[in-house]
């Protein structure tokens, strides 16, 4: 149970430092608009799972190349998120588009649809 508060809280704090990384100090321009919105991390702390979403233009290739961008940054990221936490061992960082907004969307879209069916065949 110990260990589970931690694994949130380094999780919640990773967040938190990438957010200000990536605001602040990556200037590769393919990471500019990149929100993290989750992070998960091992129980070892020796690996995150970061997900990630664009605020601006989401499409193929905008999410190809801020992957991309991320990657290549990601040493740099290590480096600093290791010092900020003042961990014994920087996790390893692994970053995964986030398509939950998308599903979201396609979601309510498929329900408006459903949702106008029967009034259009009440109507007939």
């Amino acid at each position: 149970m110990k260990d589970d508060k931690r694994t949130a809280r380094v999780a919640a704090r990773i967040q938190e430092e990438l957010s200000s990384l990536l605001l602040r100090q990556v200037q590769d321009p393919r990471v500019r608009g990149a929100l993290v919105t989750s992070v998960s991390v091992t129980p070892d702390l020796l690996d995150a799972r970061i997900r990630v979403r664009l605020s601006t233009g989401d499409d193929a290739a905008a999410r190809k190349a801020l992957l991309a961008g991320l990657n290549s940054a990601s040493g740099l990221l290590r480096r600093e998120l290791g010092q900020r936490l003042a961990l014994r061992h920087a996790p390893r960082l692994a970053f995964h588009y986030d398509e939950s907004a998308e599903k979201t969307r396609r979601i309510e879209e498929v329900l408006a649809e459903i949702e106008k069916e029967p009034k259009a065949q009440d109507d007939e």
